[in-house]
């Protein structure tokens, strides 16, 4: 495990445990975890009690998928001996610190959170009105404070969930002054480059919407998915030119491939010159040279799980060290320390 420093900034973030990776999940967050481990302390996790936020009804592969999200971490190159991997359940410091949030944090500001309504207006088929997904925000919050993080990677979407961490982190230490300084500092957003990712059928790339290209997808596989993807609807025949910049191959090209393909599926798209068949074999010969590289890293985790598990539980050890002794701090400023109180009259 890397040794915990004053030298480096701290970065905290996860990942919820819902099963294999997809290439959305790779140009939004992971391939910018990668480059962050040389310039940040990084503390990087699997989030499975915030999965069951909204997959609390059935719970037989949380394990799992637990699992699977930590081999697709360690094939994207995330390295345990350059950050800290973990699974949350495993640090119930978190909880104990979301607890406490969750005493002082106001029901207005979580009602006000814009993906709450987003997806509860999304996702209908299951049942959102519980605490916990009224509440995971503040989850969020734990799972940062509790590290002492001070830049939270995300894009422009997850800035309002950073700010509703700002400001619990104001709250808490202007009830609960430390002894020297404040408890908590307050975490920035770390805007992280995120180029727009379409999956197959042209909205954005989800295991929702059924469109995806996994991590783990074989190259045949990639091929065959990349053959139905939709493409600019003005070319309707072979001989119509078309417009790779509202086409959601032309944004996969922009993405993986590199400047001298850009250029023949601009040119050839435009002019015609080109069909799409072959635009799109063009762009799997991108992912698939991304992609295989990280199956084989992944292959040898796939043949001895228990040497990715043992990562996993070597981390979540380091991550309960520190977060014990932020829990520490919190319990001295709130007044309610383990430790016996002499003001405390005893019972005669």
């Amino acid at each position: 495990m890397p040794p915990l420093t004053n030298q480096r900034k701290r970065v905290v973030s996860g990942m919820r445990s819902t099963g294999k990776l997809h290439l959305g999940n790779f140009v939004g967050a992971l391939d910018n975890w990668v480059r962050m481990q040389d310039q940040y302390e990084c503390f990087f996790f699997v989030a499975d009690w915030h999965a069951l936020t909204t997959d609390y009804a059935d719970t037989s592969r949380i394990k799992e998928n637990s699992l699977e999200v930590l081999l697709d971490f360690l094939a994207a190159g995330l390295d345990p001996e350059r950050c800290t991997l973990f699974i949350q359940s495993h640090v119930p410091q978190h909880a104990e610190l979301h607890l406490l949030f969750s005493m002082i944090t106001p029901l207005g500001w979580l009602e006000r959170v814009p993906t709450y309504k987003e997806q509860k207006e999304n996702i209908t088929e299951k049942d959102l009105n519980t605490y916990g997904f009224l509440g995971y925000p503040v989850l969020q919050s734990a799972d940062i404070l509790i590290h002492k993080g001070e830049f939270v990677p995300v894009g422009e979407d997850q800035v309002p969930h950073v700010e509703l961490t700002r400001e619990i982190t104001r709250r808490f230490n202007m009830f609960y002054p430390g002894k020297n300084s404040p408890v908590f500092p307050e975490p920035q957003p770390l805007l992280t480059p995120a180029a727009k990712l379409p999956g197959t059928d042209g909205r954005k790339m989800s295991k929702s919407y059924g469109n995806t290209i996994l991590l783990t997808d074989p190259e045949p596989l990639v091929r065959q998915k990349l053959k139905t993807m939709v493409t600019d609807p003005a070319r309707v025949r072979r001989t119509d030119p078309g417009n790779p910049d509202i086409c959601p191959v032309g944004d996969l090209h922009k993405i993986f491939s590199d400047p001298n393909t850009i250029a023949k599926v601009d040119a050839g798209c435009r002019s015609a010159g080109i069909g799409c068949i072959e635009c799109k074999g063009w762009a799997a010969d991108a992912l698939v040279k991304i992609l295989t590289p990280m199956q084989e890293r992944r292959k040898k985790y796939e043949e001895n799980p228990r040497l990715a598990w043992d990562i996993l539980e070597a981390g979540s050890a380091q991550a309960r060290k520190g977060a014990s002794a932020t829990m520490d701090e919190v319990r001295q400023a709130m007044g309610m320390s383990l430790e016996y109180a002499p003001n405390v009259p005893t019972k005669k």
